[in-house]
């Protein structure tokens, strides 16, 4: 960084003398010409800026440690990580999020919004410690708390002919050119159940993975989506209609932290906070 010993001491408050000791012993101990002198000044070799990379990586992680161990003595919050399904993170989680933000200023809030599969391993692997899924989600090592009562509802063009109508049946949608999801996923699979499970049914024209996309199909005319209530309440999709569908496919909105290791005071905080949050009429029912 100084491309000088002299300055090199006096930025780590050492003396130069024991600058080139530990520069010698380096050098000597991984076998590298780490800097060259020319006309009068150090200049670090390709190896050496190699090395410095590695070694910056480590010193960022170190200088996270002090951050985090002054948070600690301080008694600051310092972060919350969360993970949760796509549609959820532009309908009830912003509204979380805004509530225990005014609660905890302090706190700076991570939100990855991720498919089921990744949810569930970035609890396991500990990168976030609350999860929130639309579709049912189990494992041995995490407790899944069900927060809300969600429905599959129908999103169609306006100018649909079954517009119209207020409320679909599955019996109304065969047959119709269906944006959907794969049989592989839990989402995918819901929609088969609401079907009945019968082969053929529904007819999937195009395959999607989230339902903020199935929604933006519909509004471009390439056919009709399935997607739960959170998807869309609250949200403007010009130029498409949403109607429940019958039988009601009710599914449960789980919260999803680890039962085997302890969540912190900021995650603790916040599922309390979910827990009492109301959307545009929705609310905690279990």
């Amino acid at each position: 960084i100084t491309s000088s010993i002299s300055k090199a001491a006096q930025l780590l408050n050492v003396s130069q003398p024991a600058i080139s000791r530990l520069l010698s012993y380096t050098e000597s101990r991984i076998g590298l010409v780490l800097f060259e002198r020319i006309k009068g000044r150090l200049y670090p070799t390709p190896e050496a800026r190699r090395l410095f990379q590695e070694v910056e990586q480590v010193h960022q992680s170190v200088q996270r440690v002090n951050e985090v161990a002054s948070d600690l003595i301080e008694k600051r919050q310092g972060s919350l990580h969360m993970a949760v399904s796509p549609s959820l993170g532009q309908t009830l989680i912003p509204m979380a999020v805004t509530k225990f933000r005014q609660a905890f200023p302090d706190v700076k809030v991570y939100v990855r919004t991720l498919i089921s599969t990744d949810l569930v391993q970035a609890l396991l692997t500990q990168q976030v410690e609350v999860g929130v899924a639309i579709v049912p989600l189990t494992h041995p090592s995490l407790h899944a708390e069900p927060i809300y009562e969600n429905h599959l509802v129908a999103v169609l063009p306006a100018t649909h002919p079954l517009a119209d109508k207020e409320v679909l049946h599955t019996s109304d949608l065969e047959g119709l050119d269906l944006i959907g999801y794969g049989v592989d996923t839990p989402y995918g699979q819901m929609v088969q159940q609401l079907f009945g499970n019968r082969p053929g049914l529904p007819r999937l024209v195009v395959e999607v993975r989230l339902t903020h996309i199935a929604c933006a199909m519909v509004q471009a005319g390439a056919g009709i989506a399935i997607v739960d209530e959170l998807a869309v309440i609250g949200r403007v999709w010009p130029d498409v209609v949403v109607r429940p569908i019958k039988p009601r496919t009710k599914m449960s909105l789980h919260m999803l932290y680890s039962n085997v290791a302890p969540v912190s005071q900021s995650a603790k905080e916040f599922m309390q906070i979910l827990r009492t949050t109301e959307y545009r009429g929705m609310r905690t029912t279990f």
